[in-house]
């Protein structure tokens, strides 16, 4: 395991050590004992089970990608062995089926392209079923994966899970606060440079936001060009505070594309969790707070509280 990987697990199990404290009413050195004990279990057992680990789980689901896609290579390539050699098999058919004058013989070359028919026929069925095959196996990765495809944060199957989790403990030792963040002028983008550029532009911010926020925090896809960020054990301020940063930063970096810099913007809406509050209720401010963001303007941060102030 690499340094990087090694420091974001431990970090991890450090929190969530603290976390799992601050949950009991009185802790004790034995619960202390049992959680650590656990966690010796599941570091020896990383490359067999699940792992919460966001730079673990990339490296799974990225293998797991390779896996397929060399599946796939090699069907290509004995599917286009068999096409090359049903196209000798037509040269062939047609060469004997010539008589000495050089003329076709029609019921002999009829025959013949009926048994090239049948072969090719059952070659693309073959074909088709592989095809079939992958494509359902990438499907389940997907779907069993807590990490986005393409730019490798924490999907939203995983968000609303986390979500859920937070809102059935109900009441938090520390503040929680949840930042929606938005691309500004993304369908300009796609546009002007097409979906691969775009694709670029998603990639190269959710490196610049894992680059700029802590271990602890989380960083999810929402959709599009919407990102979540959840941000944990600091105060509104210290949160705004982040939330203009981050702001700032992606401004200041520039893409580059062939020739072209590209200039990005985002709005983010942030708000703060609060007992008896659902997942949908706490997107829902956030997302009112992004709103203000765009209607003001773009390229800022604003806040809705629960009071709606």
């Amino acid at each position: 395991m690499r340094k990087d990987n090694l420091k974001s697990l431990v970090t991890q199990m450090y929190e969530e050590l603290l976390s799992n404290i601050d949950e009991q009413e009185e802790p004790n050195k034995d619960e202390v004992i049992n959680y650590l004990k656990d966690a010796v279990v599941s570091i020896s057992k990383i490359d067999d089970g699940a792992i919460d680990s966001i730079e673990h789980a990339k490296l799974a689901f990225t293998n797991a990608y390779k896996e397929i896609a060399h599946q796939s290579i090699s069907s290509y390539k004995d599917t286009n062995s068999k096409f090359e050699e049903l196209s000798k098999l037509h040269k062939t058919a047609v060469n004997e089926c010539k008589d000495k004058d050089g003329l076709i013989d029609i019921p002999s070359i009829t025959s013949k392209f009926d048994e090239i028919q049948s072969h090719m026929m059952k070659e693309v069925a073959r074909a088709n079923e592989v095809i079939t095959k992958l494509t359902q196996q990438v499907k389940e990765l997907e779907e069993s994966s807590k990490l986005d495809s393409l730019t490798k944060v924490f999907n939203r199957k995983a968000l609303d899970s986390y979500l859920q989790d937070i809102c059935e403990k109900g009441k938090l030792k520390h503040e929680l606060h949840l930042l929606i963040l938005d691309i500004d002028d993304f369908k300009q983008i796609n546009d002007k440079y097409g979906h691969v550029v775009g694709d670029k532009v998603l990639i190269f911010l959710a490196n610049i936001l894992r680059k700029t926020l802590r271990d602890g925090d989380k960083i999810f896809r929402y959709g599009g060009e919407e990102f979540v960020i959840i941000l944990n054990r600091i105060d509104a301020d210290r949160c705004q505070d982040i939330a203009k940063r981050i702001v700032k930063i992606i401004g200041a970096n520039k893409l580059l594309y062939k020739g072209d810099t590209i200039n990005i913007t985002v709005s983010i809406g942030a708000t703060t969790y609060h007992e008896g509050d659902t997942p949908d209720a706490l997107i829902a401010r956030a997302d009112k707070a992004l709103y203000k963001s765009k209607n003001n303007g773009k390229n800022q941060m604003n806040v809705e509280y629960i009071d709606g102030n």
